[in-house]
């Protein structure tokens, strides 16, 4: 890919009432200004409100026409497989075949209580659905806990790109990934990732990278959002935020696209959500 494509999370639910938004005008909103894709986090029991995200990627398919509508990421872990197949082929039904799927196998230990899943089983579970989802979204009979089954309607696999950027999910994505979608990384840590996807890939791979930042005057600044990060994730933040001005904020996304990411997607730190996304798009144009 010769350019970068710049998608944007859509907003939470907080966000949403704060500033009186719903998902459908927010992704009408980013698919107005151009931006190339629309995401949706998969979360259970975080201790803040969440929609589920086959209906929050639903709503924003039936909202808009062309814009990609991403998992970021998706966690089959966490579900029977045959169900997450069947979510999986429905969005990309009702999405016209507009899915990206991030998969990942994230979240804390009480994430996986609630779903009443060992925490220890998250690795395997994920290896394994990753390894059946395209033949049963293909509508193949597959062998499911000693019963055989079959989808339906069988519809083309959207592209799978797994999260994380451990070298797990690098192992992950080389084997069975289409893309690699790590997120809260640096340029740096995304050419030695890109290197040693190579290293380990049978071909060529997207890859993804999942940010947070703030544009323009008045938002959180750079070193707000690291300590934040710092805070929440327990781990040194430097350089990963993008912030600044529309101009600054370009030369980070080129940064990324020089270290070998294709696609970016934003999460907002702080703002206005549709002004971050005009913003967004406004950056994004100067690299052209």
């Amino acid at each position: 890919m010769n350019t970068l494509a710049v998608g944007v999370v859509l907003p939470s639910l907080t966000t949403q009432r704060d500033q009186g938004l719903n998902l459908y005008s927010a992704a009408r909103h980013a698919e107005s200004v151009g931006l190339a894709s629309v995401w949706h986090g998969d979360h259970l029991a975080i201790g803040s409100p969440v929609l589920d995200i086959t209906v929050g990627l639903a709503t924003a398919a039936a909202a808009t026409q062309t814009i990609a509508i991403g998992a970021g990421v998706f966690i089959p872990a966490l579900r029977p497989l045959a169900r997450a197949a069947q979510q999986i082929a429905s969005l990309q039904l009702v999405s016209d075949g507009r899915l990206i799927l991030g998969v990942g196998s994230g979240g804390g230990p009480a994430q996986w209580a609630a779903a009443g899943i060992p925490y220890a089983e998250r690795g395997p579970r994920t290896d394994r659905a990753v390894d059946l989802l395209p033949g049963l979204l293909a509508g193949e009979h597959m062998w499911l806990d000693g019963h055989r089954i079959a989808l339906s309607p069988a519809v083309p696999k959207p592209p799978i790109w797994i999260g994380n950027a451990s070298d797990v999910a690098l192992r992950r994505a080389a084997r069975a990934g289409d893309g690699w979608f790590p997120s809260l990384v640096t340029p740096a840590a995304v050419a030695a990732g890109v290197t040693r996807l190579r290293e380990l890939a049978d071909g060529p791979r997207v890859v993804a990278i999942g940010a947070t930042g703030a544009i323009g005057k008045g938002v959180r600044s750079q070193q707000e959002i690291e300590r934040s990060i710092n805070a929440t994730y327990g781990f040194s933040a430097a350089g990963v935020p993008i912030s600044g001005s529309p101009a600054e904020v370009a030369t980070r996304l080129a940064e990324f696209h020089q270290a070998g990411a294709h696609h970016l997607v934003l999460g907002f730190s702080d703002g206005d959500w549709r002004q971050q996304c005009d913003l967004l798009a406004a950056s994004h144009a100067l690299l052209t």
